[in-house]
């Protein structure tokens, strides 16, 4: 799971599914955009799956360390400023002692080796995988876990190696999960991943929420495009 951004709506339909998971991998920004950050940080302070892995992204990076340069809009450092003002010292307090600090975490899920990174190994809080960039730093994982594009992304990359058994070849696989709560691949659904490592299925979910509810809870302190993305998905 990705990219929640304060959107309450959408993570009370995603628990309301009752999916049975023995873990889950959450990639960043939890906070910011939508009105309900420090709801969203108390649900996922005691959340229903354990967590093996909880990195922060660029917003809780750039809200925790008061330090806006980096948003690419105004109305980005003003939104990321106003959640900065209304965010609990619980949901301070959170970020600051659960949620990796440095955007990105190396874990295994048995055998295999995984990275978890809110953007990319170039840019860990503010960059992004995508299937046409180099991706040679990644051959040694066996997964890839990346958020911050708020797009789902699945497939695969075979690097040479010295194996016979694989036909000298070595696979990684790359997943994005979407964002579940301000998708951008223009469907407005809340979205995440579920993935089986025994057999590598992947399923990219999709479930409806309440959008005109959330959108309601918007009270005009930050710019109205991030209430009204939120209907088209971009």
């Amino acid at each position: 799971m990705s990219d929640v951004h304060g959107n309450l709506s959408a993570m009370q339909a995603f628990l309301s599914l009752e999916i049975k998971a023995d873990a889950c991998i959450l990639l960043g920004d939890l906070i910011d955009y939508g009105m309900h950050s420090n709801e969203i940080i108390e649900i996922v302070s005691e959340f229903v799956y354990p967590v093996i892995c909880n990195i922060r992204g660029n917003h809780e990076l750039a809200i925790m360390k008061n330090d806006y340069t980096r948003f690419s809009s105004e109305r980005g450092r003003a939104c990321a400023q106003y959640t900065a003002s209304i965010l609990s010292s619980a949901a301070r307090k959170y970020i600051d002692e659960n949620m990796i600090d440095n955007c990105i975490y190396e874990f295994k899920i048995g055998k295999m080796l995984c990275l978890a990174v809110h953007g990319s190994l170039a840019d860990a809080a503010w960059g992004s995988i995508k299937a046409e960039y180099d991706l040679s730093a990644y051959k040694k994982y066996d997964y890839v876990f990346s958020g911050h594009s708020h797009m789902p992304h699945f497939f695969e990359k075979y690097y040479k190696t010295d194996n016979c058994e694989y036909r000298n070849r070595k696979k990684t696989i790359f997943i994005n999960p979407g964002s579940l709560g301000q998708p951008r691949n223009h469907n407005p659904m809340a979205q995440f991943a579920l993935l089986d490592t025994e057999t590598e299925q992947i399923v990219f979910e999709k479930i409806l929420y309440d959008v005109e509810k959330e959108q309601r809870d918007y009270t005009g302190e930050v710019d109205e495009f991030y209430k009204t993305r939120l209907r088209s998905g971009v």
